[in-house]
């Protein structure tokens, strides 16, 4: 809930609750707003049961955190049927298609067997190498 603020912050709103409220006030205060949290949560605990069995038990496993739009994105979109990325929507193939990797494997096969079957030019009768002057003309 607070996973943004840092021990700097925290320490600051210390000093300043004891500033506003007192050193004898501040027990009562930190009781009043943990009970309000306490209430406020099991409010919202009920109104989430209320609306699961309102949907029905077909919709008992539903969260709320399923209709954050990135989680959505992410359960429905990418995992598909939840057997990997794209299994639902052929993301898979497309991703396939546009990976280039096996046609340069292709390619650079292609070119590794034209040069064993070309004949040597520069290789002597004996097999030993000859050197050849390509700066004359």
């Amino acid at each position: 809930m607070f996973s943004d603020v840092g021990p700097m912050e925290l320490v600051t709103l210390a000093v300043l609750a004891v500033l506003l409220f007192g050193p004898d006030r501040l027990p009562e205060i930190i009781q009043n707003v943990t009970g309000f949290l306490r209430k406020v949560r099991e409010l919202s605990e009920s109104a989430k049961d209320e609306i699961r069995s309102e949907l029905g038990p077909e919709f008992k496993d539903f969260e709320f955190e399923d209709l954050h739009p990135r989680t959505f994105v992410r359960k429905h979109v990418l995992h598909g049927d939840g057997e990997g990325l794209g299994d639902g929507f052929g993301l898979d193939e497309i991703r396939g298609a546009l990976d280039p990797r096996a046609e340069l494997t292709q390619v650079a096969e292609a070119v590794r067997e034209a040069a064993d079957e070309m004949p040597r030019e520069d290789a002597a009768p004996g097999g030993a190498a000859t050197y050849v002057d390509l700066r004359k003309p």
